[in-house]
């Protein structure tokens, strides 16, 4: 069997039942379209209806038949995956089609003054070896490159879907430039955050635009740079990102809007968005009909779109996060990368800078999805000079080989995700766990600086399961790893129009002392 470079899931019966037959052969055939296009690239790419038994029953799973039971799609999807191996994988459809894996988020809570996302919804899950599971630190180490294709949940026009797949069949790589505009936005309370990554990524924060005052009529000239990095406010179901003056103000001024982006930005665009709920992929019949941005780029010819699906975290100035992952993202973008690796090695680079994942991060590795074709190169790489020669394209023309380095850092890839997995600690609830009045008062306290009361807080407590210490301090004939906990207090600001601001305090303590304090403000 011939090596298939692009693997697509879809699930075939639940096209049908929102598209009908004529519509589902108006998919049919742009998908085709794409794999003739994908062709003439050098990607042998086929596409898997997880509803049909003959095809599931051919990579040894059983088939989808109600494509609401996310497990079913998670074995699936891994059995094709590994019966094909592919170095790309496309989730063709939007939750309604494959669901996002629901995974239970560490930070929860009932008490309305917290984080009230039961579950985050995630394609992590279909990039990791691991089978299925609720919990998102058995997806602590992902190895494959993947993405999704949505189309708009609820809807039972194609037209949408139609175009997107048009986008990736007719993409193109354009040359990184030194001097590529980019269109940096920031709610202004987070305006140092912001500078900071965007000086990291681009040298330079003069095109950074802050609300209030800016936005969100933008123009087509100010929205013309083809990398967009947003830091706003998000909230559920909404069409709009939002600003904030300051931490103390109550007025969330629109800074971002979908009529707004709708036809204003340049094909080939790419997003990463802090933005809380940036990429729900929601019904659009909550919000009035409207559309969220995500859709806005995607429908105007954007080829990726990285966001979260739930509340996001990051801190009020300096770089962590949701600040880091989106950050990761467009370095990995810039550098030439396709899109989905992009994400699978921004995933990786947030996950080498810890030793054992707080709820946090947890939160922060599963909510945020790439929407677009994984395979696509929005940016070209610089190619060495041997690759450029008449020598190396015949020899590469006549081996049939791989495009340069593919396969090499696809085992690369597999080596970080296997070792993150064997090597990362991570934290469990542990209802009976209790801080010291010294750590709960310095909890408070950091919490209370931030703006609010007391009262309003809610703490949680974890132990930190972290095997993998002891063999590795072992190793180096260091000191036993003392047993550490992770205590929080969460809490929300005051909300308005539906921006929810909540505040998050960890901290770590080992032999009862505070080892890291942090603090986390809601996007």
């Amino acid at each position: 069997m011939a090596k298939i470079d692009k693997l697509i899931v879809t699930n075939v019966q639940a096209l049908r039942s929102k598209y009908g037959t004529r519509g589902l052969a108006e998919v049919s055939a742009a998908v085709d379209a794409m794999i003739a296009a994908d062709a003439a690239r050098g990607l042998m790419t086929r596409l898997i209806d997880l509803s049909s038994r003959s095809q599931m029953r051919a990579v040894r799973a059983k088939a989808v038949l109600d494509p609401d039971v996310r497990k079913a799609n998670k074995d699936a999807i891994d059995a094709a995956y590994r019966a094909l191996m592919p170095d790309y994988l496309v989730i063709l459809g939007s939750v309604d089609v494959v669901p996002h894996q629901s995974l239970l988020n560490p930070l929860y809570s009932t008490d309305p003054d917290g984080d009230n996302d039961f579950s985050v919804g995630s394609d992590l899950p279909y990039a990791c070896e691991a089978p299925y599971s609720r919990n998102i630190r058995d997806f602590r180490g992902p190895t494959r490159v993947v993405g999704r294709l949505p189309d708009v949940t609820g809807v039972k026009d194609p037209s949408f879907l139609l175009h997107l797949l048009r986008t990736a069949t007719h993409y193109q790589t354009r040359p990184r430039q030194a001097d590529d505009p980019y269109f940096g936005l920031s709610a202004r309370v987070w305006r140092a955050s912001t500078a900071l990554s965007l000086r990291t990524m681009f040298g330079s924060d003069s095109a950074m635009h802050q609300s209030p005052t800016e936005g969100p009529r933008w123009s087509r000239a100010q929205l013309s740079g083809k990398i967009h990095f947003i830091n706003c406010h998000g909230a559920p179901a909404a069409p709009e990102f939002y600003g904030q003056k300051t931490s103390n103000s109550d007025d969330f001024p629109v800074a971002h809007d979908t009529r707004h982006v709708q036809g204003r930005i340049r094909n080939g665009t790419v997003v990463a968005a802090e933005c809380c709920y940036g990429a729900e992929l929601y019904d659009p019949s909550h919000a009035k009909g409207r559309y969220g941005i995500s859709y806005a780029y995607l429908d105007s010819g954007a080829y990726g779109f990285f966001g979260s699906s739930t509340i996001a975290y990051g801190p009020s100035s300096g770089n962590g996060w949701a600040d880091l992952l989106c950050r990761y993202f467009i370095e990995g973008v810039m550098r030439g990368a396709s899109l989905g690796r992009a994400v699978l090695e921004a995933r990786h680079n947030y996950l080498l800078g810890m030793s054992a994942l707080q709820p946090e991060d947890l939160k922060t590795i599963a909510q945020f999805n790439l929407l677009g074709d994984p395979s696509i190169h929005a940016i070209g790489r610089v190619p060495q000079a041997l690759e450029r020669t008449k020598i190396f394209q015949k020899a590469l023309a006549d081996a049939g080989l791989l495009p340069p380095g593919r396969g090499l850092r696809r085992d690369r890839l597999l080596r970080t995700g296997l070792l993150l997995s064997d090597t990362l600690g991570s934290v469990r609830h542990a209802a009976r766990q209790r801080p010291s009045a010294t750590v709960k008062d310095a909890l408070q306290a950091s919490a209370r600086e931030a703006g609010v009361p007391t009262r309003r807080l809610r703490l949680s407590s974890f132990t930190v399961r972290d095997p993998a210490a002891v063999r590795i301090y072992r190793r180096a004939r260091l000191e036993r790893v003392p047993p550490a906990t992770v205590h929080t207090v969460t809490g929300t600001l005051r909300p308005k129009d539906g921006v929810k601001r909540i505040v998050v305090v960890s901290a770590r303590v080992e032999r009862g002392k505070i080892v890291r304090l942090r603090r986390l403000h809601s996007r």
